[in-house]
Formats: C-alpha cells, structure tokens, sequence
C-alpha cells in the first residue's frame, strides 16, 4: 500500500471552509487519495448539565428541528444523534442489541454507540423510561440531531 502524504496546507484550508460555510464535515478526493475533515457541532442547552454528564448528552435533550426532507415531525421524547457517525446497536457483531422496542432503561444506559472518526461513543439515555421506537439500523449512517429512537 502507497504511503499516504498528509497536506497540511489543505487540512488547514477544508478546516477554515467548515468554519466559514458552518459545515459538520467535509471530504475531500483526488489522486485516490481522500481527506476528511469533521467538527462536532454544539448546541445550548438552556438547562444546566450535571458536572459528571458525559459530553454527548449534552445535545439529547435538546428538540431537533425536522429535516426538510421528513414531512413526520420529531416525536416527543426522541433521543437525537449528537454527531455525524455510524450507528451500531450491539458492542459488536453478532451480540445482542443494547435496547429493543419495549425495553424498560434506566438514565446513564447506553442505547447505541455513535462511531464518529474512528472512535466509538456510547450514547447514554437521557432519562429513565420505555423503549417506543428505533428509528435506525445496525451499520446505517446518521446526521447530527437525527432521531435515532423514542424513549418515553
């Protein structure tokens, strides 16, 4: 495999773009080489955090705006994607889903993992509850703020 030389001209370049057009991320491709470059997105939360919350369920309790492309609106009570990532259900293949529809959890358990640049990120309920619905797969992509299930 061809050694890959990193450009960090052009990094700092994609970087400044994902500022200024207030992108999550950007890809870049040429030459069969492709870069890239994604930022978390933080959103305000006018309820104060807990000092020990992990720093993804900042964004679990805030309301997502409906996507333009859904005509359903957010249901009450979703749990929404913190970041641009990979959805997984289980710890890992073949192992059991961390929650199903019906599942009774607790506040702090995780519900999915969010993999976003190669790092696994657990996604912890925002409160105790009922599993209603699961909007995502095992494997699919997913968009900051997306709905990925109900917990009610």
């Amino acid at each position: 495999m061809a050694e890959f030389e990193l450009d960090e001209d052009l990094v700092k370049r994609l970087s400044q773009l994902l500022k200024d057009a207030d992108l999550s991320e950007i890809e870049y491709e040429a030459g069969g080489q492709r870069i890239r470059v994604a930022r978390q997105i933080h959103q305000s939360v006018s309820a104060p955090m807990p000092a020990a919350a992990p720093v993804a369920s900042a964004h679990l309790n805030a309301a997502p705006a409906p996507s333009a492309e859904s005509s359903e609106p957010v249901p009450a009570g979703a749990v929404t994607s913190p970041m641009v990532g990979t959805i997984y259900l289980a710890a890992e293949p073949n192992a059991p889903a961390f929650v199903q529809v019906g599942d009774s959890v607790r506040e702090g358990q995780t519900l999915v993992i969010v993999e976003a640049m190669k790092v696994m990120n657990p996604l912890p309920a925002p409160r105790a509850g009922t599993v209603t619905r699961i909007f995502v797969s095992d494997g699919q992509p997913v968009e900051f703020g997306e709905p990925l299930l109900v917990v009610e």
